[in-house]
């Protein structure tokens, strides 16, 4: 609950790829030992506010009623329950109710893979072996792939419960995030028409004009083009020397830290090439040092009020570094 899934994003526009959880899934008495790696990227190109002389322009607060700057402890946090009208929630009341710390993946039911609709989709990640032996890794995968099955399950990261769709393709093990059920739209939702039969004659029609269309899709194909117009752009005004700006040291110096570069196939290779047995009996995983927890807690999808009743907090624009060619 304290922490929030763009987190999650925000710590792979690092330098590297990182993996940030470690665990085990378990099922029964089998316990098999992995850690997380996004298996998404993001783009990289999106553009920094600046200002004309190339200094980041920073993030502060501001009440809204007399643009008094507002620290830290300025600050509350608040359930919208009406239009200008909160419920306070203190950081305590927020620790109290959050999901029980477990270093588990709780595989819950095991279900045919084309069961779970895309639309439950959210993010990928690859689940990689870990410890001395990864034989119960490759037996899941295997029986998991050969028999077409995905596992619901249920886990915790940073303080917050995460639904996750287990499966496994090419002998690896990947975890999808899921929505609840509450997230999904109906269609009657977005106000679609009814449905209505049509007629044979428009139905062959549409029929051979997606069977000429028909074939393999290759994705490496589809680039964002957008983004690399706009790297051509930036490269063009490089070489002619046009909008060069240069930040002072002092705004960027605390910036530039990263991660360590990790090759996530090399990480995969070590990990299935390992030797060891007992594939369904229970292993012994290493935990990993629990995460600190930050230090104010945030409730999903709603603002907090400033203290002293109906001071509102403002976000001047905000900016974070991204490297644009």
């Amino acid at each position: 609950m304290a922490a929030e899934y763009d987190e999650m994003e925000d710590q792979e526009q690092g330098a590297g790829l990182r993996s940030f959880w470690t665990g085990t899934i378990t099922f029964g008495l089998v316990t098999v030992p992995v850690t997380l790696f996004a298996a998404n990227r993001p783009r990289g190109v999106a553009l920094k506010m600046t200002d004309e002389e190339g200094t980041p322009i920073a993030r502060r607060y501001v009440c809204a009623k007399d643009g008094k700057d507002l620290t830290a402890d300025d600050i509350v946090r608040g359930y919208e329950i009406e239009k200008g009208k909160f419920v306070v929630v203190t950081d305590e009341e927020l620790e109290a109710i959050e999901p029980r710390k477990s270093r588990e993946i709780d595989l819950r039911l095991f279900v045919d893979e084309n069961e779970i609709d895309p639309m439950y989709f959210e993010r990928a990640y690859f689940l990689v072996p870990t410890g001395g032996t990864n034989k119960a890794y490759r037996l899941l995968a295997e029986v998991m792939e050969r028999t077409k099955r995905a596992a619901v399950a249920t886990f915790v990261m940073r303080a917050k419960e995460y639904l996750v769709a287990i499966l496994a393709e090419n002998g690896i093990l990947r975890a999808e995030t899921l929505r609840f059920h509450d997230e999904i739209r109906k269609p009657e939702d977005v106000g679609l028409p009814e449905k209505v039969k049509p007629k044979p004659a428009s139905v062959k029609k549409f029929e051979e004009a997606i069977a000429r269309r028909s074939g393999k899709v290759d994705f490496s194909e589809f680039l964002d083009e957008g983004a690399q117009r706009l790297e051509k752009l930036v490269e063009k005004k490089r070489r002619a020397g046009e909008g060069l700006v240069q930040a002072s040291a002092e705004s960027t110096r605390d910036e530039d830290e990263g991660g360590e570069v990790v090759d996530l196939l090399a990480v995969l290779t070590r990990s299935l090439q390992g030797s060891g047995s007992s594939g369904g009996t229970k292993q012994a995983a290493k935990k990993a040092p629990a995460r600190k927890a930050p230090a104010r807690k945030v409730p999903a999808r709603k603002k907090a009020p400033a203290k002293k009743g109906s001071a509102k907090k403002r976000t001047t624009t905000a900016a974070k570094k991204k490297k644009s060619a």
